[in-house]
């Protein structure tokens, strides 16, 4: 089947075009689109890879599966390169830092949520997360513009769905800034925010049950 592929800024100068037709096969899904692209333009292989695709004007999943004719747009990672990531894999910290780091940066602040074995006076023996990505993912971006904007910084967001073991990161945020003030406090910011208003479910699974968890930490004051 025919696809329309639309690029821009640093993809739309390494294809040299804002625009491209490719030949996929049938089942394709849009997450599998960028690898597809690289093989047929080399040079799209030393930027990082789009964080986000849209289906016919509209944010779609990954997994989500292509039809002939549709359009699809890779979007690179936006305000200095930082990936917002939902992911099945576990988070790789080192990409996050390098995302946000820059000549300019004082102070880069660092926030890992893990899996803990107790929670709530009973053994944890894992956790399952579920989002609604295409929201989750609309809401993980504007936090980090919000945070951009106010103090200045540049962020990095990953969010782990699916079951994780404990000790497992859940979620990432690293955050670069000139002064070490401005990196906590939109840190801070960005997580308590996460947690209210991104559309991710946490299931804890113990050996004798299982419940899903509303949020288990009070936001920070203003």
């Amino acid at each position: 089947m025919q696809i329309t592929i639309r690029v821009f800024a640093a993809y739309r100068e390494a294809l040299g075009s804002p625009a491209t037709s490719l030949a996929v096969p049938d089942g394709t899904t849009a997450g599998q689109v960028w690898e597809l692209l690289v093989r047929t333009h080399p040079a799209l292989r030393r930027l990082a890879p789009p964080t986000t695709v849209a289906v016919n004007d509209a944010i779609h999943p990954p997994e989500r599966r292509l039809t002939d004719g549709d359009q699809v747009a890779l979007l690179a990672p936006v305000s200095g390169g930082e990936p917002l990531e939902l992911v099945r894999e576990p988070i790789r910290v080192d990409a996050l830092l390098d995302a946000v780091r820059h000549d300019g940066a004082g102070a880069v602040v660092l926030f890992l949520g893990t899996v803990r074995r107790h929670s709530r006076g009973r053994a944890v023996e894992r956790l399952e997360y579920e989002a609604y990505e295409v929201l989750a993912r609309t809401e993980m971006t504007r936090i980090a513009a919000h945070a951009t904007e106010r103090w200045g910084v540049r962020i990095a967001i990953a969010h782990r769905v699916g079951a994780l073991a404990i000790g497992e990161i859940s979620v990432a945020i690293a955050v670069a800034a000139p002064h070490r003030r401005d990196a906590f406090e939109a840190g801070r910011f960005a997580i308590d925010t996460l947690k209210r208003t991104v559309p991710i479910w946490k299931k804890e699974i113990w050996a004798d049950g299982a419940e899903w968890i509303g949020q288990d930490e009070p936001p920070a004051a203003s």
